[in-house]
């Protein structure tokens, strides 16, 4: 697995944890064209192999920002046909966290503006520091959310109040983002690390084939009719009947042991 990347500090927590850091801190960890093409490659690779990582976690450096959105330095003066070749970029670049197939986990440390704040909407769920702030900003500056802003932020908060977000461009804080179902926890920024990695190592000790089809089974049961989503709940249910965790598990009940799951 790569881990090497010129806008991302990449390290396994441990043998099944991986830890992403938004490394651009002189830029409050804005998104420019080099992060999103390390963050589409890194996510990415997840398609074709996980190499033993069974969550993700993902924060930024520093304290003050996880990331400030798009990199308005770098956009100014593009031409039309430039903007909009960065941004199909960035688009593949959601897609690619919002479709790995493993647990993801964002910690969000600080000021989560713009593309921060959509790319906290597309992980599976995130925690924040009490001083973390957020905002979607896109119309204030002529332009509107296009990272999934405009369809994962409903999913998460509800129509009502995403419009409100979106159409004023209004900050909030920490506090009203897990009020509103945007964060799952707010908790001292000294806590918010050790608190995720807890948490991840927690879903990283669960059997991993169990863990990677209850997330397909929710994240596509969601854009399926009930009855749908049932039968797609079941055909994900028959897949681990016959693997060895499956009988790891219950093994391990009856042994009064906990138990050591191989994602086989």
């Amino acid at each position: 697995m790569k881990l090497d990347y010129e806008t991302l500090a990449v390290s396994r927590h441990d043998e099944h944890v991986l830890m992403v850091r938004l490394n651009r801190p002189q830029a409050s960890n804005a998104m420019n064209t080099q992060m999103g093409v390390d963050l589409m490659e890194l996510f990415e690779q997840f398609q074709l192999d996980v190499e033993g990582i069974r969550t993700v976690v993902v924060t930024g450096t520093g304290e003050k920002a996880f990331c400030a959105g798009g990199d308005l330095k770098e956009r100014n003066g593009m031409t039309d046909t430039q903007w909009l070749k960065q941004h199909a970029m960035f688009e593949r670049m959601l897609r690619a966290i919002i479709s790995c197939p493993i647990p993801v986990i964002g910690a969000i440390n600080g000021a989560a503006y713009g593309g921060g704040c959509e790319i906290t909407a597309a992980f599976d769920f995130a925690y924040a520091a009490d001083t973390a702030r957020f905002a979607l900003t896109e119309v204030t500056l002529g332009i509107m959310p296009g990272a999934g802003g405009t369809q994962n932020l409903p999913r998460a908060v509800g129509e009502r109040r995403a419009k409100e977000i979106i159409l004023t461009g209004a900050p909030f804080t920490a506090q009203e983002a897990f009020e509103w179902g945007l964060i799952n926890r707010v908790m001292p920024q000294a806590q918010l690390i050790e608190e995720t990695l807890k948490t991840a190592g927690r879903i990283a000790r669960n059997a991993p084939i169990s863990i990677r089809q209850a997330k397909q089974s929710i994240t596509r049961g969601l854009q399926m009719s009930l009855a749908d989503g049932l039968a797609f709940e079941i055909e994900c249910y028959n897949r681990m009947v016959s693997t060895k965790d499956r009988l790891e598990g219950v093994r391990a009940f009856n042994e009064k042991r906990a138990p050591q799951f191989q994602g086989h």
